[in-house]
């Protein structure tokens, strides 16, 4: 179990890993904490956005939709490699997920099959959207798949945690596809050649 980082920790330890970061607005209180906690945080989770565009995207993920207010995340990796902060705290990005997948994080064991919804995944992951449309076509750049291989090492340097506590949003909710384009599991290898 760990505290959250400090927004200026957070800020710290992408900039420490050589990431360009774009701090939006006051992303350092926009945040969704009067819906319920944050943290203990357990790992960083890997979506896609299904939207091109670098400026709409990151607009989308700071001000989230009627029905899903931002942030929909903390960062929004774009296809330059650039990463935008547009939330700290809270963010509607995990959603409910599977309880024996958070345990398996937690442990840096190797994940089960996500099977059930029934723990707040908002609560316990730190989430970075990607642009890209999601089909399985739109291409990653080498820049955006650096990032997101540097985003993920950030955090888990700073926390002492291994490649393991990295999950794509459809290891976490069943039904999920995100990251479409790539496997997890190699992103991992990635990430863990960095840490290491």
């Amino acid at each position: 179990m760990a505290p959250p980082m400090s927004a200026r920790r957070l800020l710290e330890a992408l900039r420490d890993e050589g990431l360009h970061v774009v701090e939006v607005g006051d992303w350092r209180h926009h945040n969704r904490n009067h819906i319920g906690p944050w943290g203990p945080v357990h790992g960083v989770m890997i979506h896609h956005t299904v939207t091109s565009g670098a400026e709409k995207t990151v607009r989308i993920c700071r001000d989230g939709y009627e029905d899903l207010p931002g942030p929909l995340c903390h960062g929004v990796i774009t296809k330059d490699g650039r990463v935008h902060l547009v939330g700290y705290g809270r963010a509607n990005h995990a959603g409910a997920g599977d309880d024996d997948v958070l345990r398996a994080v937690v442990a840096e064991n190797r994940l089960p099959a996500d099977n059930e919804s029934n723990t707040d995944g908002n609560r316990h992951f730190y989430g970075f959207e990607c642009e890209n449309l999601g089909d399985g076509v739109d291409p990653w750049p080498d820049a955006q798949l650096t990032a997101v291989e540097k985003t993920s090492a950030a955090i888990c340097r700073a926390h002492g945690w291994t490649e393991r506590s990295v999950i794509g949003h459809l290891e976490w909710r069943p039904g999920k596809s995100d990251p479409r384009g790539f496997a997890m599991g190699w992103m991992r290898e990635r990430i863990g050649a960095r840490l290491n």
